[in-house]
């Protein structure tokens, strides 16, 4: 039914912080075309199935396209599966792929890892597909190539096998059902999410509410950055930091900026209700059963990010 991919993968320099436009990742290849239409053989066939069958990224200039969770990555980057200050886990879902910024920040962020005790750097869990769209299980977002999850495990052994990547786990960091930070937690959590938050790339970072509160109380100096921390269900095994769209990706669409002010009195309201949970609004609508995407509901230039090469 699909296609057959041509195992392709571009070659990215990657360089500091904000100092690139989407043209320094592609060497000037054109645009992705946003007038393809769509094959009679992807037609009704859940996007799902369509981007987890690619096994490479695509041959083209790298863009994200659409939103976190309706989207689609050209040019896709892997991270490399062992690096010196991170190794990418569970290889075998294939969904270490990114945006070249995204695996610059990762790389930025792992070094800065590194330099607290019992920390080697980071365990990388998962990112994107090779070449984004919905995924086959699991996340609905992690579609653009701008997202990533990041264990709370700290990395101390950056000589995991495959084998070793498949089967060992990430550690949680909740009690009491999420209100609280357990004994796992550390100051050096702190730090390494601090320091995800303060670069200008990020646009997000969520946790569960007992790390955003225990962060709230222990942060005395800027607290700037904790605006971009914001509580949310599970998020206790690992942190998920959303980027914001890449400089000159036109097509690619950002989240709302976060409200103003540091969150913290909003992530105490999450502990509140956490330990005594609200009564249930008896008129509240019943959740829509969630419709699996087809490729028409995606940015069109998605036709063409599965065609490629």
């Amino acid at each position: 039914m699909l296609r057959a991919f041509t195992i392709a993968a571009l070659a990215f320099g990657l360089g500091a912080c904000g100092s690139r436009t989407s043209d320094d990742y592609g060497a000037g290849a054109p645009r992705v075309s946003t007038q393809q239409a769509i094959p009679a053989s992807m037609q009704r066939v859940e996007a799902k199935r369509l981007f987890g069958a690619a096994p490479r990224g695509s041959g083209q200039r790298a863009e994200p396209f659409g939103g976190y969770s309706k989207g689609c990555l050209a040019g896709g980057t892997a991270l490399p599966e062992t690096g010196p200050t991170w190794q990418a886990m569970r290889l075998s879902r294939n969904r270490n792929w990114a945006h070249p910024e995204t695996i610059d920040f990762v790389k930025t962020l792992s070094a800065k890892a590194a330099q607290h005790p019992g920390w080697s750097g980071l365990y990388v869990g998962d990112m994107s597909q090779p070449r984004g769209g919905p995924m086959l299980t699991g996340h609905r977002s992690h579609q653009s190539g701008m997202d990533i999850d990041i264990w709370m495990r700290p990395a101390d052994r950056l000589n995991l096998s495959r084998q070793e990547r498949e089967a060992i786990s990430s550690i949680s960091m909740r009690r009491a059902s999420g209100a609280y930070v357990n004994d796992n937690w550390t100051r050096a959590h702190h730090e390494i999410i601090k320091a995800a938050a303060q670069d200008p790339r990020t646009a997000r970072i969520f946790v569960f509410p007992g790390a955003k509160v225990q962060m709230c109380e222990d942060e005395k100096g800027d607290r700037s950055w904790l605006r971009k921390v914001r509580p949310w269900w599970g998020h206790h095994y690992h942190f998920h930091v959303r980027l914001n769209c890449p400089a000159g990706a036109r097509d690619c669409e950002n989240q709302s900026p976060p409200p103003p002010g540091d969150g913290c009195a909003d992530a105490r309201q999450w502990q509140a209700n956490i330990l005594n949970p609200p009564p249930p609004d008896p008129n509240a609508p019943k959740p829509k059963p969630r419709r699996e995407y087809t490729l028409a509901d995606l940015p069109n230039q998605c036709v063409a990010v599965l065609q490629a090469d």
